[in-house]
């Protein structure tokens, strides 16, 4: 077997990617809404784009939102400053950018399926939605409680490393902008063996007069990264002399952000989940208000996966929903382990549990998993699985030990 079938790779961007940019905008109203009205309707798309004359922030959508007004404009230039873009050459200034809107209400057609307000509210929209869980991070102590594919899990936390250094000043040289991308080898039976490869793409100031060369300039963004960034990230066991590593493999990468590279809210939805291992339905999830399944219902499949995985009911779980609009019931659970459910359980005995376990109805996930709150700007950079759920965030990747006894025992 070649090499080339026992590796995979996913990638990730940091919170100043132009797309995250976006999906961070469409979050940060969605936050606003919620705070002065848990039960807003809101879906919010933005698309961010710079030029040499500047740059400009387009905000479209359906919102219903009890009074006051919320300032969209204002939300929109505060996230984008507090991301970095404060200054034209980083790729936008939110001080100065334009900003057009292009917001109307919810349209009566959907509130009318959707605003019961019990344990009846039906779903935002149809479609189908994908949980995933893996115990293939359990091995490593550091990575252990995640259960996710470790090529996900390394590479979002990579770049939110990336942020945190910019943000702290432990590499002031750094701008907002920014990539990673880990390859794990596996070795027989899908275990992982080790880092195949990293590479990280970093926004940087132009520092050609203190290094004077291009070459000297990317030598030493690359003993930095390595230092702060990559050390502190990947756990040492994975990591050898023959890990391949790349840093900004152009060679420079000043120019980003939206002046090189437009954006849109949802750009990113693998990104966003598994890194390409395990399936996804297409919805993506940034800006859109708890009643949209696209969202609640993706966060309650990988709370459910989770679950099984922690019960040791199998190795890899997937767990697939799919909705009716207006429709409190799901259409269809289906629960797939890819032949790693334990000796004496099927997938069908799994599924069966699972859906004595957990409500799939949109407001039982909502009550379940506390969503009607401004949760929700925290998850639009660094991934939305995989994360330590602290101060009631990410509750969907809490696991209760409860929920563990009764799928083991029923």
């Amino acid at each position: 077997m070649s090499h080339e079938s026992l590796l995979f790779t996913s990638e990730s961007v940091t919170a100043g990617h132009p797309d995250k940019l976006c999906d961070a905008i469409s979050d940060a109203i969605l936050d606003a809404c919620l705070q002065q009205d848990p039960h807003a309707r809101v879906a919010c798309e933005t698309m961010v784009k710079g030029t040499d004359a500047g740059s400009t922030i387009i905000l479209a959508g359906e919102i219903t939102c009890a009074p006051p007004k919320i300032d969209y404009e204002a939300v929109a230039r505060k996230t984008a400053a507090a991301i970095g873009y404060t200054d034209h050459a980083f790729g936008m200034d939110a001080k100065t950018c334009d900003v057009q809107l292009l917001i109307s209400t919810q349209s009566p057609e959907i509130s009318q399926g959707v605003d019961q307000g019990d344990i009846n509210q039906g779903a935002g929209d149809q479609g189908l939605m994908f949980g995933y869980a893996t115990d293939e991070s359990e091995t490593y102590p550091a990575l252990s409680g995640h259960y996710m594919p470790l090529s996900a899990l390394l590479s979002q936390a990579l770049t939110r490393r990336l942020t945190e250094v910019r943000e702290n000043g432990l590499l002031p040289w750094a701008r907002p902008d920014g990539k990673s991308q880990v390859t794990i080898e596996y070795g027989a039976y899908g275990t992982p063996r080790r880092v195949w490869a990293v590479v990280i793409a970093i926004q940087h100031d132009d520092m050609l007069t203190q290094f004077e060369t291009e070459d000297a300039e990317h030598e030493f963004i690359k003993a930095e990264i390595h230092k702060h960034v990559i050390e502190p990230i990947i756990p040492p066991e994975l990591i050898d002399s023959n890990t391949d590593i790349i840093v900004n493999g152009t060679g420079r990468f000043v120019q980003g952000g939206p002046h090189a590279d437009a954006g849109v809210t949802g750009r990113k939805i693998i990104v966003d989940t598994y890194g390409g291992m395990g399936r996804h339905g297409g919805g993506a999830f940034s800006g859109k208000d708890p009643s949209k399944v696209d969202r609640s219902a993706t966060y309650a499949a990988r709370w459910a996966a989770k679950h099984v995985v922690a019960a040791k009911l199998a190795k890899r779980c997937e767990i697939q929903l799919a909705y009716a609009i207006g429709v409190a019931e799901p259409v269809s659970v289906r629960v797939t382990t890819d032949g790693t459910h334990s000796a004496g359980i099927t997938d069908e005995e799994i599924s069966r549990r699972v859906r004595n376990c957990f409500d799939f109805r949109p407001r039982g996930i909502i009550q379940q998993l506390n969503l009607l709150r401004p949760i929700y700007s925290a998850t639009s950079a660094g991934g939305h699985f995989g994360r330590e759920s602290l101060d009631g965030y990410f509750t969907w990747e809490l696991l209760d030990s409860d929920i563990i006894a009764t799928l083991q025992q029923s």
